[in-house]
């Protein structure tokens, strides 16, 4: 949460020195109307603030009307990213007034003294999840308006588990009570059934994703330079899905085949990668899998080695039609 009482979802593992780069979720009421976006009719409280959230989040026109409001009202938030050749939206450490850490969301709702019907609920939840799996209750975590306590009844629960073998573990687990119909799955599309985030328990919908632990962050910002190239669509096979789970989601592919005359590459070009920064597009494919995918090609240079390869990337923020889809 930043002193002007935006709050913003950290984006990625890579940041600027005094810097994260961010998307904007919740945005205070006596701001709402330099936003040209639509909004929710939902509204939140959080220390007697009223914040709105825009109807569709993670669009690419949304994406582009928030950097035009922040460019003009607010210059701060927006960053040249020199590695990536493009605008951003990146906030200032200076302007963090709170931060909200999803293991420590978790842990301040244990120990809140009177509990909600949610809040118990969640609680509950977590701790059928942490015997079942044998995941510690530490590797948990609480994010969305429940881990910021300005939730209504009406609220889902959104856990977080920390580490990429706890969440095969977990979700491993939740097929099982599953079966044993302790839950149900919902699903709204095809991208729900693929990804089996969703369910419900005792009536109410739960999510669940990852996030990497330390020791799994493997990359520096600076170390990479990202050239777009050409946007493309083609189908490919899906040869590890080991960071599937996390956001960017990355899938490494073979096999690729273009769909159109503008998506045939030259053999050094052939993408390694695919690469999604979009949150509904994680792990929906596995190993062996195919998918189609349309997104911006990018030359991907390690400036300290001189490597290069290629990736695709699904969410750039400049095309809705950059997209996943499993076959």
């Amino acid at each position: 949460m930043t002193k002007e009482g935006f709050i913003f979802n950290v984006f990625g593992y890579e940041h600027p020195a005094n810097r994260v780069f961010a998307f904007l979720k919740y945005i205070p009421d006596r701001f709402k109307t330099l936003f040209q976006i639509n909004f929710l009719e939902n509204n939140w409280n959080y220390e007697n603030q009223r914040l709105f959230r825009a109807e569709k989040l993670y669009t690419a026109q949304n994406y582009q009307a928030f950097l035009e409001t922040l460019r003009k009202n607010f210059p701060e938030y927006v960053y040249s990213c020199p590695f990536r050749a493009k605008e951003t939206i990146c906030a200032s450490l200076d302007s963090v007034k709170r931060i909200f850490v999803p293991r420590k969301c978790l842990q301040n709702l244990i120990h809140i003294k009177y509990k909600d019907e949610l809040q118990n609920m969640a609680l509950d939840l977590v701790n059928l999840l942490s015997t079942e799996s044998r995941i510690d209750l530490e590797d948990f975590g609480l994010h969305g308006s429940l881990a910021l306590n300005m939730h209504t009844q009406k609220s889902d629960i959104d856990l977080v588990v920390y580490g990429k073998r706890n969440f095969r573990i977990l979700e491993a687990t939740i097929g099982k009570l599953v079966e044993e119909r302790m839950f149900t799955y919902k699903f709204s599309n095809r991208l729900d059934v693929a990804r089996r985030y969703k369910g419900k328990y005792k009536g109410k919908i739960f999510m669940y994703n990852a996030i990497r632990k330390p020791e799994e962050i493997g990359s520096k910002y600076g170390t990479l330079k990202y050239t777009p190239r050409i946007p493309i669509r083609f189908e490919c096979k899906i040869k590890d899905d080991d960071e599937a789970m996390f956001r960017p989601a990355i899938y490494e592919i073979e096999d690729y085949r273009s769909a159109d005359a503008s998506s045939m590459l030259h053999k050094d070009e052939t993408p390694e990668l695919v690469v999604s920064m979009i949150g509904c597009y994680r792990n929906v494919a596995r190993k062996g899998d195919s998918i189609t995918v349309s997104g911006m090609l990018e030359r991907v240079e390690n400036l300290e080695t001189g490597q290069i390869v290629h990736q695709v990337v699904v969410g750039t923020g400049l095309n809705e039609e950059e997209r996943i889809w499993p076959l």
